[in-house]
């Protein structure tokens, strides 16, 4: 009898501790200052969003339809054979490979616009192929997927044979499309281990096909991914290390204009 009168006793000190502690942060939280929880500092820089078709202000354009200055050849490092078109966009030059940044990126936030070929050849992962390679490793793919079925982990917007994008977002062959991905590289130690994966977000023409994915490696076509820091991947005609963004030469006429990242 005793120990439940003691038992009763305690849960009633519990409950009046509870009400009396939540009474306080009522009170206390009635007597707080609206500016109390206003943050002032730091201040974000100011960024000018582009109009329509225009990066923002901060952005680091690399391509505007002028030139190729900011690329070259993915293997030998020469300069691009590609076209350069009269409307500001570049189309691949079936055969003469794909082509890299000079410049290295880290994490970044990627805008750019692509076209698959208006006149349709070939079926499958024979129509309209290309990729948006970041750090030569990670591949979204480029493909004509309007009414082209192929495996769904490499269609047009895939994580290429790592994810499925939750819907097909696809416009007609033959008209402009644009990508908006958020890239989060991964991190290693000093021994070159992975120690935090990097993600993917990804918009195909304003619509999410990806949200914040965790990159399980190098996208490969044969075998599982790798995720060292220098695995390459098998998708390219070099096992070069560089950590830049590369636009595959798949063998299709696939065009390419407005590029331009943002430091992350």
């Amino acid at each position: 009898m005793a120990t439940i009168y003691l038992n009763n006793k305690i849960l009633l000190m519990k409950t009046f501790l509870f009400l009396l502690f939540t009474t306080s942060l009522l009170y206390a939280q009635e007597k707080m200052k609206p500016e109390e929880t206003e943050v002032w500092e730091p201040e974000p820089v100011v960024v000018t969003p582009g109009d329509y078709g225009t990066p923002p202000s901060d952005a680091i354009v690399l391509f505007d339809g002028t030139d190729f200055s900011n690329w070259q050849h993915e293997h030998t490092q020469e300069p691009v054979q590609w076209t350069l078109n009269s409307d500001q966009s570049m189309t691949v030059k079936p055969g003469s490979g794909s082509i890299d940044t000079i410049e290295e990126h880290g994490s970044i936030q990627l805008h750019l616009e692509w076209k698959t070929p208006e006149v349709v050849k070939g079926a499958g992962q024979l129509r309209g192929n290309s990729g948006v390679f970041f750090q030569r490793r990670y591949e979204v793919q480029v493909l004509d997927s309007y009414n082209n079925r192929t495996y769904s982990n490499g269609q047009a917007s895939a994580v290429y044979k790592q994810y499925i994008p939750l819907v097909n977002a696809t416009q007609p062959p033959g008209i402009w499309q644009s990508y908006d991905i958020i890239f989060i590289e991964p991190k290693y130690d000093s021994v070159g281990k992975q120690i935090e994966a990097g993600s993917l977000t990804v918009f195909l023409n304003g619509i999410l096909v990806h949200n914040n994915v965790e990159i399980l490696g190098t996208t490969n076509y044969t075998g599982l991914p790798q995720n060292k820091k220098d695995d390459v991947g098998d998708c390219c005609s070099s096992k070069n290390k560089r950590r830049s963004l590369m636009l595959q030469d798949h063998g299709d006429l696939v065009s390419f204009r407005n590029i331009w990242i943002r430091k992350l």
